[in-house]
């Protein structure tokens, strides 16, 4: 626990995340029970509740669909549901695989099948977890950086000063604009930020926003 809690703390700090790059799935069978997992890359709830909606229509016959999300690189943004199984023993230990994976910007689902025999709140929670897991297991995790924008206004003679500091220090140039100034809309890696500002601040007359 205090490893977990250790983790997230640093993930907090960082400026990098782990998430899935394409969707993967799992299966497990457990006392006849069918247990078909899905792990998906989302970026917002209204996206998270498409794919949910998309999952339940291919399987409408299905007797649970329940699942848990993770989104933001501050791991702070999350929701799980049981989808009518027992409290905490679908939702919760689907949520807690995606913690224990130090992911986000994830959904998993788990549609279950039920097979005729109950397996009580203890076997229904090692169930969703061991069908999330599997769908982890053989998922694609990638790293990804936290970026941040800004943009930056300077004069006419001090474009060149401006243009160097930015081929050395290389953030993505996502927009320039010529008119009565230059106008620079940059995306930079969080961590290095700073020191961007630092440099563009020297230059005389120049803005940063």
């Amino acid at each position: 626990m205090l490893t977990l809690l250790y983790t997230i703390f640093n993930m907090q700090d960082s400026d990098t995340y782990k998430t899935v790059a394409v969707v993967s799935e799992g299966y497990i069978n457990e006392q006849r029970s069918k247990f078909i997992s899905f792990a998906l890359p989302v970026k917002s709830p209204e996206e998270v509740k498409e794919k949910i909606d998309s999952v339940r229509r291919k399987y409408y016959d299905a007797t649970h669909v329940c699942w848990a999300y993770m989104l933001g690189a501050e791991h702070t943004l999350f929701r799980a549901n049981d989808d009518g199984e027992p409290s905490y023993t679908a939702g919760k230990p689907i949520l807690n695989v995606i913690k224990s994976n130090c992911l986000t910007d994830i959904l998993i689902v788990v549609v279950r099948y039920f097979g005729g025999v109950k397996l009580g709140t203890g076997g229904l929670i090692l169930a969703y977890r061991n069908a999330a897991q599997k769908a982890i297991e053989n998922a694609v995790i990638i790293e990804k950086t936290v970026n941040e924008e800004l943009t930056v206004v300077c004069e006419y003679p001090f474009l060149n000063s401006v243009m160097k500091i930015i081929k050395e220090e290389k953030p993505g140039i996502l927009s320039l604009q010529f008119d009565n100034k230059c106008v620079f809309r940059l995306s930079l890696r969080k961590n290095n930020v700073q020191k961007l500002k630092d440099r563009l601040q020297k230059i005389e007359t120049l803005k940063i926003d």
